[in-house]
């Protein structure tokens, strides 16, 4: 299953398989590994490091069984996997996510702050993307909404969203349609994968909030 969620249609991404679950499914569903000269096992988001890739589904559950063996057997070889795997996929998955956001803004198709994400989503601005920061209120997310045919994330903190716009702190975003839009779906998809937090897409009027809201 494609964790993407990019509006293409089936096929029209590469396909790898998942060393943990033996699922073919399109790369941006997944991260891939690569091991260094001194047999360590790195992450690779940008999909750039030399040697041959080891796919990994982007989901913490796959992730931490991948750690017991499978990137051994994978590349045939003993490897070194660092006990903080998990976590320092995250951490580089955020800043990447970060950067693209940060990017989206620079070319003016991204606004922060409840009333000017407010105005876009009720202006009929071709919003693609709506983030709100996982810690920030439960009561000011639910005046949200997700448009038809957008996605909502709540994978990043405040502080995180805050430095893609150059501020201390950002609880709400959006992001319109085209430029890089759509890689941060793929890459937003991905961290919610790694932390545990959906991101739901909600057309109903009503506010579009991952589990962590729910379960508060």
């Amino acid at each position: 299953m494609a964790r993407g969620g990019k509006h293409k249609h089936p096929g029209d991404d590469p396909e790898r398989t998942c060393i943990v679950t033996g699922e073919a499914q399109p790369k941006p569903g997944l991260i891939r590994f690569v091991v260094g000269p001194d047999a360590m096992v790195f992450p690779d988001i940008l999909g750039k490091l030399p040697g041959r890739g080891m796919y990994v589904t982007a989901d913490r559950a796959v992730l931490e069984d991948a750690r017991k063996g499978q990137f051994s057997r994978s590349a045939k070889q003993a490897v070194t996997v660092p006990d903080n795997l998990v976590e320092e996929v995250g951490r580089l998955l955020a800043k990447h996510v970060v950067d693209l956001v940060a990017l989206t803004r620079k070319s003016g198709r991204a606004v922060c702050g409840f009333e000017k994400v407010k105005g876009w989503l009720a202006g009929g601005e071709n919003v693609r993307v709506l983030m709100q920061a996982s810690d920030g209120s439960a009561r000011g997310k639910t005046k949200l909404w997700t448009p038809e045919g957008a996605r909502y994330f709540g994978c990043l903190t405040a502080e995180e969203l805050g430095l893609a716009f150059g501020r201390g702190s950002v609880v709400h975003c959006a992001l319109a349609a085209g430029g890089l839009s759509n890689r941060v779906v793929e890459e937003a998809t991905k961290l919610a994968g790694l932390r545990g937090i959906d991101g739901l897409k909600v057309n109903d009027g009503k506010a579009a909030i991952g589990k962590e809201i729910e379960a508060k």
